[in-house]
């Protein structure tokens, strides 16, 4: 065919009966794009074709001959918002109008060919609407993400009508539309894929969804959203066709279909009538089963929302198990939907369901089911029908009834049991042989329906009409049939009513209100605990035998609704929580359950007031080859154990652990004591979990006193021994210990890392500063509840008050005695580190007067005003030998060993050097000149904000509110300089600088305009274009000029490309890798005074990487911008402290501890008559340290 060459206008097309606009391509949308003259020419060639690739037409045969309604059917569910005649303009020219019927409602915009149609041409979800813009006279465009639809209204009133009712239509959808990858609300189909239609070359892409099927060109208009039409399924009917076709039959068109295999046709055809079926459904009645968690999954494999159920079995099943129940017969399981069978289901039928339910129904028909034999969700077909007939034919799994085999005690019972509310009782009865038509020896009530019925038994009167002519599983169990009578049990060891939840397979992750509780009549009895819906009741709902559970555990108060529960442990990994707001019988239960399932040789373990009990396994140092049994019981931190084979029990105490952790992998939890490790595993994972977290708890600090810390074996609470032991280690020789004040913010992290659990805190040199040390010490120490002295504190400041010295000395030994064990080992510990302080005072210039000043307010939690409490500290560290009875030998000993180690550590960093791990460092003051420089001292953990602060403090600088002070690396021979991030450690920068390299302070003014960029940024990413240069040489010189290109900057990466329309990045870096540099040098010859030097440093180790790229920008806010959103993508967000001068002051050393009052300390330093006269007026008269001269 010969391409036209001209513009051509079609002629006036035939009218056809479609389903998609003859103005609408099947092709790609962008082919839109070529010549009009050949696209026109072919379009108006292929015109006349039914097999046109520009439409889709349905064959002639495939119309239905049945007077179409006046609204679609989705029209009775959807209400339609506004519709009329409008001309729509196709996509191949604006020449072309076209007369179109259009409906909105919430969900889409569509149009037909006409106000008859049923099947539209195109459905245009509102949420893919991007905007409504009205253009020129009478017309507005539609505007979506792929493409634009242009139509025009008979006047600009009706034009100005549409638009106002679709803004405000799309502005409502948007609100609720979901951030979905897709603007498509089937997103959650059935089926999905491509069905050839007949009567078309192209094939469409068809989505089955809920109770439509949906039609589209192809799979980027299904994730537009923006299809051809959809087909309520609730007229619809699937017939198969030989071969590969199956036909959609409704009373407007036949749709017919063509797979691409047989094996999908079947799938399609399922597809398809399930969703006739779902269009049929109605969800009132499978909602209200539901509503009873038991029936929201399947009685027999455990498939969620199962849709079928047995009305005479009183069990709710999934699909797949209801075609083995047909299976069955309806003599033995009578099979209804709970969607479609709504006239079965009768108020009384429903509130049967309510009262049997899967779990309940299951403690009968599953009371015996090997974990073998159990049904899976994934379980075949085979093994659904082999389980299922065993379970409800031949009643395999069923618990059998006492009086099982006794036929007229059988009757006898389910006459008196009609007559209750007792349904579960009836059920079993039932099925284990009562005859439901049996002879009650009453003319006026002949059967046990009609005593029912007499009684106002509703729900009695439906479970026996729906048996009455129910085929009972078959007995093949030999139980010897002895005269037994229906009466009450014999006599019990415990009962009583208790609350109940139902059982769960998880850990208890939440309160439990009085709501979720039943009340139920419980019986402890010959090894069995079962639970009964009432004390009248002679069949339970439920049970356990003794031997089942494995664990007890008793919950604090008020942990539920009801003020005392607790829980059982079954070693079928099922928990049971029990409930009751008084407190005796609570106690009076735990106590009989855990004597009926504890052993005689555990039994010393029922004489403690423990919180759990139960069995574990375990292994010890002893024997690490086999796991052994052995009987745990938790009482507070102290975790006592009966092992196996032996007859008395250990005690572990878990607050003195050195060690405390759970192996993931094999679920094991490993405690570690001195001289022994043990290894307690999980055999089951719910009761594990739960002895797992109460042990950790129990390990951990339960609460602000001394007796509460986690302790070491010397009872001394593991935050003391550690801080004393690190102080000792490092501090002895540090002017001022104990003086000085650290980093308040490092102090209050360092604290709370030991409040949260100490036994995981290391103090290593080099991380932690010796004066955060010393302060958490003193921290810890003045917010301890109760004080070291505790309750006696007064006694204690009185003691002063005695003139006699041995007097005093007497007092202190009577009133340390007194203390409790664990104040007493804190207070020895403590004052033998303070001795050792003061007698290396000629090194750290802390003298006794000082320790007891600094100490006694801390100690005493006082004010400072009072210095009884630093006399007392005073004495206790003067008499540390004789009030605390010491060795004076092993003291002796003690002080070499320190006099050694401060030795050792002074030749191995000699004083005339840096402190071990500091750097001396150079930095300059706002410019490079030797005037301004400054020589620092440079630690491993100072950060750009500390040395900044350290400066302006050395200089006298005061800082105002917008001042930026800020520490840069500056590079010379670059010509570049890049501002460290205020978190930033100096050392690693100090160390990396070359010989053109230094460090210069000086405020940063684009800082604020950056803040602000910031503040107004909405999204974290940037992109742009830049021009850009690569340094290629391996000598380092450049090549090449500067290119324009494409950047795109995310929190994960820095990407070029070519330009903004390439769809592939040239190059790729990670953001972490890259350092910013402002500046580039000149003799690169940059086409603008704005930019930016990218160094890449490679993370591999073994080869270390530094290439250099070079990036110009046009303006400086350009250059500022892009340098900004650099620092907030690789910090974080945090480009500048939120509160910069609160936190200079919290860097700075802080001054004395307010609650040392206005008590004046020895002086550090001085000459010999200073220093004698300050003694000597301290002794004289310590008051008058307090006077203000």
């Amino acid at each position: 065919m010969a391409y036209k060459t001209s513009l051509m206008v079609p002629k006036e097309k035939p009218r056809y009966n479609s389903i998609c606009s003859d103005d609408e391509l099947l092709d790609d949308e962008m082919d839109c794009y070529e010549s009009i003259s050949e696209k026109r020419g072919s379009w108006i060639d292929d015109l006349g074709s039914i097999s046109t690739q520009n439409s889709i037409y349905l064959p002639t045969r495939g119309f239905v001959n049945a007077p179409p309604p006046r609204e679609d059917p989705a029209s009775t569910l959807i209400a339609v918002i506004k519709m009329g005649w409008l001309d729509k303009n196709p996509p191949q020219g604006s020449l072309i109008y076209q007369r179109r019927w259009v409906k909105l409602d919430a969900e889409y915009l569509r149009y037909f060919d006409t106000e008859k149609d049923i099947y539209s041409k195109r459905i245009i979800p509102t949420a893919s609407i991007t905007g409504v813009i009205n253009v020129g006279d009478q017309k507005f465009e539609v505007v979506t993400h792929n493409r634009t639809f242009l139509f025009r209204a008979e006047s600009d009133a009706e034009r100005s009508e549409w638009v106002t009712v679709l803004r405000s239509c799309v502005g409502a959808s948007r609100t609720q539309q979901s951030m979905d990858l897709t603007f498509n609300p089937c997103v959650t189909s059935e089926m999905k894929g491509y069905l050839e239609l007949r009567g078309l070359r192209s094939k469409l892409y068809t989505v089955v969804c809920a109770d439509k099927v949906f039609l589209y060109k192809s799979t980027e208009d299904y994730r537009l959203g923006i299809g051809i039409t959809s087909i309520d399924m609730n007229v619809g009917n699937v017939k198969e066709v030989a071969g590969r076709a199956f036909d959609l039959t409704t009373p407007y068109r036949i749709f017919s279909f063509v797979a691409d295999t047989e094996q999908l046709k079947d799938q399609w055809v399922e597809a398809m009538r399930d969703s006739i079926a779902e269009a049929l459904s109605n969800y009132e009645v499978a909602e209200r089963i539901w509503s009873l968690p038991a029936n929201q999954i399947c009685a027999d494999c455990g498939t969620a929302k199962p849709e079928w159920a047995a009305i005479n079995l009183g069990v709710v099943f999934c699909k797949r198990c209801a075609g083995e129940h047909r299976g069955l017969g309806p003599s033995v399981s009578k099979v209804r939907s709970l969607k479609m069978d709504k006239k079965v289901w009768t108020e009384d039928l429903i509130q049967l369901f309510f009262t049997l339910g899967n779990e309940r129904a299951n403690e009968f028909w599953a009371a015996n089911v090997p974990p073998s034999e159990a049904l899976m969700v994934s379980s075949s077909s085979e093994e659904r029908r082999r389980f299922i007939t065993a379970k409800y034919r031949e009643g395999k799994y069923r618990r059998y009834h006492p009086l099982f085999g006794n036929q007229r005690e059988l009757n006898n019972a389910l006459c008196i049991n009609v007559q209750s509310n007792d349904v579960c009782e009836t059920l079993a009865l039932v099925f284990c042989g009562a005859d439901v038509n049996c002879d009650t020896d009453d003319p006026d009530l002949p059967c046990p329906i009609a005593l029912a019925q007499y009684h106002g038994q509703n729900l009695q009167v439906e479970f026996l009409t729906q048996n009455r002519n129910t085929e009972l599983p078959r007995s093949e169990v030999d139980v010897a049939i002895d005269t037994v009578h229906y009466m009450a049990p014999p006599s019990i060891t415990h009962n009583g009513f208790l609350f109940k939840t139902g059982s769960m397979a998880r850990p208890i992750a939440e309160k439990k209100g009085k709501e979720e509780f039943s009340r139920r009549w419980c019986v402890l009895n010959d090894g069995h605990f079962s639970y009964y819906e009432s004390d009248k009741n002679a069949t339970p709902n439920g049970g356990l035998k003794m031997k089942e559970i494995v664990c007890l555990a008793v919950n604090p108060p008020e942990t539920h609704g009801y003020d005392h529960t607790f829980e059982l442990y079954s070693d079928s990994e099922r928990l049971y929580l029990f409930g009751t707001d008084n407190p005796e019988i609570a106690h009076e239960w735990v106590k009989s359950i855990a004597k009926s399932f504890i052993p005689v040789t555990a039994e010393v373990l029922l004489l403690k007031d423990f919180q759990r009990i139960g069995r574990l396994r375990y292994k010890d140092g002893l024997n690490l080859e086999t796991s052994r049994l052995g009987w745990f019981c938790l009482v507070g931190s102290n975790l006592h154990i009966c092992l196996e084979q032996q007859n008395r029990d250990e005690t572990i105490d878990l607050q003195k652990l050195l060690e405390l952790s759970i192996q993931p992998d094999n679920d094991v939890l490993v405690l570690v004591e001195r001289g022994r490790t043990l290894y307690i595993e999980g055999e089951r994972k719910l009761d594990f979990h739960g002895w797992a977290t109460a042990i950790q708890r129990a390990a951990g600090s339960s609460g602000d006193t001394l007796s509460l810390q986690q302790l070491t074996e010397a009872d001394i609470p593991v935050i003391v021994e550690r801080c004393i032991h690190f102080t000792t280690q490092y501090g002895l020789t540090s002017e001022g210990i104990y003086r000085k004040s650290g980093v308040n913010s490092r102090i209050a992290a360092l604290l709370e890392e030991f409040r949260r659990n100490a036994r995981c805190v290391w103090l290593k040199e080099g991380e932690h500063q010796v004066d955060d040390v010393s302060n958490v010490l003193k921290r810890f120490f003045r917010d301890i509840e109760e004080g070291l002295f505790g309750q006696q504190a007064d006694n204690w400041l009185s003691t002063t008050g005695f003139s006699d010295e041995s007097m005093r000395i007497s007092q202190y030994n009577l009133l340390f005695s007194n203390l409790p064990r664990v104040n007493q080992a804190t207070l020895r510990a403590l004052m033998n580190h303070l001795y050792c302080v003061q007698r290396f005072s000629d090194l750290n210039q802390m003298n006794l007067h000082n320790l007891a000043i600094v100490f006694g307010p801390t100690l005493f939690q006082t004010d400072g005003k009072d210095y009884n409490a630093g006399r007392v500290i005073e004495d206790l560290i003067q008499h540390y030998v004789t009030i605390f009875d010491v060795n004076e030998q092993q003291l002796k000993r003690q002080l070499d060993e320190i006099t050694y180690i401060i030795k050792l550590r002074e030749n191995l960093n000699p004083k005339a050097g840096p402190a071990s791990g500091d750097f001396i460092c150079t930095v300059y003051l706002e410019e490079k000149r030797e005037t301004a420089e400054q020589h620092v001292k440079i630690p491993a953990t100072m950060t750009a904000a500390e040395l900044t602060f350290e400066i302006l403090d050395r200089r006298k600088i005061s800082v105002k509110e917008k001042d930026y002070w800020c520490c840069f690396e500056v590079n010379d021979k670059e010509e570049t300089e890049r501002p460290l991030h205020y978190q930033e450690k100096v050392l690693p920068i100090v160390h990396s600088l070359g010989t053109d390299s230094y460090l210069l302070l000086k405020k940063y003014f684009s800082m604020e305009a950056m803040l602000v960029y910031l503040a107004s940024k909405v999204e974290v990413s940037k992109h742009g274009m830049m021009k850009f240069k690569e340094e290629r040489n391996l000598l380092g010189l450049s090549t090449g000029s500067f290119h324009d290109r494409y950047f795109i900057l995310t929190n994960t990466s820095l990407r070029l490309y070519k330009d903004v329309r390439s769809n592939r990045p040239e190059r790729e870096w990670s953001i972490k890798c890259l350092k910013v540099y402002h500046g580039i040098k000149k003799k690169l010859r940059p086409p603008t005074c704005w930019g930016l030097t990218v160094v890449y440093e490679s993370e591999k180790q073994e080869k270390q990487e530094r290439q250099h790229w070079y990036l110009c920008c046009d303006t400086q806010t350009e250059m500022r911008e892009w340098f900004a959103t650099f620092m907030s993508i690789q910090n974080g967000g945090r480009v500048w402290p939120a509160e910069w001068l609160k936190s200079r002051s919290a860097s700075r050393s802080a001054p004395l501890d307010s609650r040392f009052g206005n008590v004046s300390l020895i002086p550090l330093r001085g000459s010999e008559n200073e220093m004698r006269n300050s003694v000597a007026a301290f002794t004289a008269d310590p008051l008058a340290l307090f006077r203000n001269a």
